[in-house]
């Protein structure tokens, strides 16, 4: 089996001495991992980082077994952002939540798309409520939606409201359930709004699923402290 595709590096690790074994995410084939030698490299360890996007021609003989890519730098996304460590923080984060998350072989082109669209917005100034709204999608692409549009109501009057999703209590603030970016940023509100995300998909995937949540995440949400 062989193909080419553009992708994001979601993951690496090493595989033997010269190899390491990479998961990317790639818009017709989903989340892929494979072997990638030449670990050692300088040029291949400088563009096999976290988020960066690559070309890569995969080829296996068996589909059951793990095939081998050959990769090429499409676009550098990590080094821009080496002395931001909040954004840096973040783009480790998203990568890692698909990374665990993403079905194996499973092309999904909606998160795909939306998450191009967030890397490539990720030196605007409201980056951080793109990553949340980023979240918030994630979890209704992944077979969960929130529903949090029928709690708008006329009884809102603080930024943020109580409400029982699947018997647990949230405090959701008031522009995620109106789906409209708020007109003031501060600390607090990106703060309450990674609370929930954070907790809609600790409860909902990771939990019941024993999964590790990723420390990224944990960092990212501490930065807004």
């Amino acid at each position: 089996m062989n193909w080419e595709d553009q992708c994001y590096l979601l993951s690496k690790r090493k595989f033997r001495e010269n190899a390491n074994i990479i998961n990317i995410f790639t818009e017709k084939k989903g989340k892929i991992d494979g072997i990638v030698y030449g670990g050692t490299s300088r040029k291949i360890r400088n563009y096999l980082q976290i988020s960066n996007k690559l070309f890569v021609a995969y080829s296996s003989k068996n589909e059951n077994k793990i095939g081998y890519f050959k990769t090429e730098l499409v676009k550098p996304i990590s080094p821009l952002y080496f002395n931001d460590k909040e954004r840096t923080s973040a783009l480790i984060s998203i990568c890692s939540i698909l990374n665990i998350l993403l079905p194996a072989g499973q092309p999904n082109k909606k998160i795909y798309k939306t998450f191009e669209n967030f890397i490539n917005l990720l030196n605007s100034d409201n980056w951080i409520i793109l990553y949340i709204f980023f979240e918030l999608n994630l979890i209704k692409e992944l077979g969960y939606d929130t529903n949090l549009s029928q709690y708008i109501n006329n009884d809102i009057i603080s930024d943020t409201k109580k409400i029982i999703i699947d018997g647990y209590t949230y405090d959701v603030p008031l522009y995620m359930i109106l789906r409209k970016p708020p007109e003031t940023i501060s600390n607090n509100l990106i703060r309450k709004s990674l609370y929930f995300t954070r907790n809609i998909i600790l409860n909902r995937f990771f939990l019941p699923n024993n999964l590790s949540f990723p420390k990224s995440r944990v960092i990212l949400e501490n930065y807004f402290n």
